[in-house]
């Protein structure tokens, strides 16, 4: 993964460009490294690529809903999964609720969402991450031959 600094890396995947597009800059004009995906097999090829510290995942993708990535992300990180945040405009109901619940989401937000309350959720991961020395890139040791 290519985090130059301490900033939280969040992948935001949904199908509808202008909600990617917009809460994409919103998390980079906080400081964050986004990565953007619109259907669900692009979601988790790249959690496995770059291991985020969140997802922000609509529901209803083409080729994979939110709830079949979520439980695909818990799987490949097992119990160092990435925050995962549901965000929906379509399923919104008690059920949609438990669904998301049971797939693994922390959070569930319903579209429009309001950008303050989804900054509220990631600033303790910004904090966390803010508190860990910045990694150096260094080569590994060479063996004796």
């Amino acid at each position: 993964m290519d985090k130059k600094n301490n900033s939280l890396e969040i992948i935001v995947a949904d199908d509808e460009a202008d909600t990617v597009l917009t809460l994409s800059a919103l998390l980079a004009d906080v400081g964050y490294n986004v990565v953007q995906a619109c259907r669900g097999p692009q979601v988790i090829a790249l959690a496995r690529q770059r291991k985020p510290d969140a997802l922000i995942l609509d529901i209803d993708m083409p080729g994979m809903s939110g709830y079949t990535v979520a439980r695909a992300i818990r799987e490949i990180y097992e119990h160092a999964t990435p925050l995962l945040i549901c965000i929906s405009g379509k399923y919104v109901g008690q059920t949609d609720k438990m669904l998301a619940d049971m797939a693994g989401f922390n959070h569930f937000l319903q579209k429009p969402c309001d950008p303050e309350v989804l900054i509220k959720l990631l600033a303790p991961l910004a904090m966390l991450r803010e508190a860990m020395p910045v990694a150096e890139e260094t080569a590994p040791p060479v063996g004796n031959r």
